[in-house]
């Protein structure tokens, strides 16, 4: 890594920030760190002071906010002090920022206490701590994400219901239109910013398709390294919602923003590879399923309940979970079936992967990746067989995975398994944490609740 004193630090930079700048004078970095739900949070410094400094500071309580701005009880045992944390960056991560109206880069920084050890709950030395796991055991996890997401309408007031954004036949969009070309034509000047700002970011996507709601679209990402893949879902909902703020509209990445349509999903692919063989270990020698690829799918089975939390972190995210709205709730696995929690997508042997279906949108992508990985280790390491596949829709099947945040986060809270892979100190403040945020939902009355209960009850 190159050291930020040295003269000319940009010399090092990744080849997409490099072209960005060239010719051009760097006006601002802006130093970024996620979150708990994923916001990036950090400082805006000018580009000279960035090439003099190695690291920076925060406090810690910035892992201790709700998505409200409160705050959860889990500063530990010496009070609400708010000790300083090490930023430091990470020069692989360092990104255009292309809709700013200056000249500036992005740099995502990793968390360190005073003493030099990762700071346990911040979700990106997560996903890093589950990705050394695998890489103890000679294996090199590799996810592929899909994003799911609405472009809707402007919204100013809370009160008033989420519609779909005007397309550019002056029409609003419309539903269950899925992998329609027409509809997405409709989005074409967003699009065609996010092309651009992905594209000037060094992103690749897999391709963009229409989805089943009203404005729905999901995206495609190669696959790759964990911890990179994160941090491009990091950085592509900020670029997303840029490029719908150029054309009016809201990009939002709520697990079901409107009612009556399907919801948001961030579904996972993973595969895993021998470091030293460089093969698939879901694939042997002659391209057959191996016991590998059997284990982790029983990990994901047995796993998943247990960090749904991280999976469906709010309370809309369980209003993705109903019936006949593409959003399975069992744990079934099934191959080339979209209704199984657990799919195994067709491919050649060599891209044998295991796809997890429970995943929302508006999980923490550190978490959300670093939770399936988790599930998927434990299964690899027990060595037990999953239940046998479906082969006709899997809809029908039992319920399989809490149907509200408060049950996922007492299962959660019983999962030691999970906590040592992700770690027990985050494991407290998550749930401290996510217990607050629950707690400060309840203080609010809903329009359901006026409705029908006000005279009624």
């Amino acid at each position: 890594m190159p050291d930020a004193s040295q003269t000319d630090w940009t010399a090092n930079l990744p080849l997409a920030a490099q072209n960005y700048l060239e010719g051009r004078r760097l006006d601002e970095v802006e130093c970024i760190i996620a979150d708990l739900p994923g916001i990036a949070r950090g400082k805006a410094v000018p580009a000279t002071k960035f090439a003099r400094q190695s690291h920076f500071h925060l406090p810690n309580s910035i892992y201790f906010q709700t998505i409200t701005g409160g705050w959860g009880e889990a500063a530990g045992e010496n009070g609400f002090t708010e000790p300083d944390m090490v930023l430091t960056p990470d020069f692989e991560t360092a990104s255009a920022a292309p809709w700013t109206g200056d000249w500036t880069l992005q740099v995502i920084h990793d968390a360190f206490a005073q003493d030099d050890t990762p700071i346990p709950f911040a979700p990106r030395n997560v996903l890093k701590r589950v990705v050394e796991l695998y890489r103890k055991e000679g294996w090199e996890p590799v996810v592929a994400p899909e994003m799911e997401f609405y472009l809707v309408a402007r919204n100013l007031n809370p009160a008033k219901e989420i519609e779909p954004m005007m397309g550019r036949s002056g029409r609003p969009a419309a539903a269950r239109q899925a992998y329609s070309m027409s509809a997405v034509d409709e989005f074409g000047p967003v699009i065609d910013d996010i092309y651009d700002f992905a594209e000037a970011q060094g992103f690749e996507i897999d391709g963009i398709t229409q989805e089943g709601g009203a404005g729905q679209l999901e995206i495609n990402l190669r696959h790759g390294n964990p911890v990179k893949l994160a941090d491009e879902i990091f950085y592509f909902k900020r670029l997303i919602r840029e490029a719908a703020l150029r054309h009016d509209c809201f990009a939002t990445f709520m697990a079901k923003p409107i009612e009556g349509e399907p919801g948001s999903a961030m579904h996972i692919h993973h595969s895993v590879v021998d470091c030293k063989t460089g093969q698939n270990i879901f694939s042997g020698p002659r391209g057959a399923e191996t016991p590998a690829f059997l284990h982790f799918i029983a990990g994901l089975q047995t796993h998943l309940p247990s960090v749904v939390a991280l999976l469906a972190p709010y309370v809309n995210s369980y209003r993705r979970y109903v019936p006949d709205f593409s959003a399975p709730i069992n744990l079934e696995w099934g191959r080339d079936n979209r209704t199984s929690g657990i799919r195994v997508p067709v491919s050649d042997p060599a891209s044998r992967r295991v796809e997890n279906r429970i995943a929302g949108m508006d999980c923490n992508p550190y978490l959300g990746i670093a939770a399936s990985l988790a599930c998927g280790y434990l299964g690899l390491k027990a060595g037990k067989k999953p239940a046998k596949d479906i082969t006709g829709e899997a809809y029908d099947s039992s319920e399989a995975i809490p149907r509200g945040l408060y049950r996922a986060l007492e299962l959660f809270d019983d999962a030691r398994e999970v906590h040592k892979l992700l770690h027990p100190e985050f494991a407290r403040v998550f749930s401290i944490v996510k217990r607050a945020e629950y707690e400060e939902f309840l203080h609010v009355i809903s329009p359901w609740e006026r409705e029908h209960l006000l005279l009624n009850v």
